[in-house]
């Protein structure tokens, strides 16, 4: 069997993205450990201690940044989370201050939404 562990993100500054997913998003740090100039640096769901990790990649890769340019421009999610009351999360985000490029919307079957994370990516919000 193969478990989900860790994901990554890449962040254009690991201090500011750590900062809207902990303050805005609501995620909790998880790790923060020095590596070369830059950090280990995860985050994870409030509360769960043993759940799945999203790294904060440093975007410091021309390859990685025309990937994360790329799918932006296109409109495209560099990953999305899964929430129970996405009108809930919708206005307590926009008020900590997240900027929604889609407002909650029917998607067929699902609610999405899609917000901007500040760090370079669009990362999307699924109410199943």
């Amino acid at each position: 069997m193969i478990t989900i562990a860790l994901t990554s993100i890449f962040v254009e500054d690991q201090q500011r993205a750590l900062d809207f997913y902990t303050s805005v998003v609501g995620f909790e740090k998880k790790l923060d450990e020095p590596v070369g100039e830059f950090r280990w640096l995860t985050v994870t769901t409030a509360g769960v201690t043993d759940g799945v990790q999203l790294l904060l990649e440093p975007n410091d890769n021309p390859v990685s940044q025309a990937f994360q340019k790329g799918i932006r421009e296109q409109g495209i999610p560099a990953t999305s989370f899964v929430v129970d009351d996405l009108e809930m999360e919708f206005e307590r985000m926009t008020l900590a201050g997240a900027v929604f490029v889609q407002p909650p919307t029917d998607l067929g079957g699902v609610l999405g939404a899609t917000f901007d994370d500040t760090v370079g990516n669009l990362i999307g919000l699924t109410q199943v």
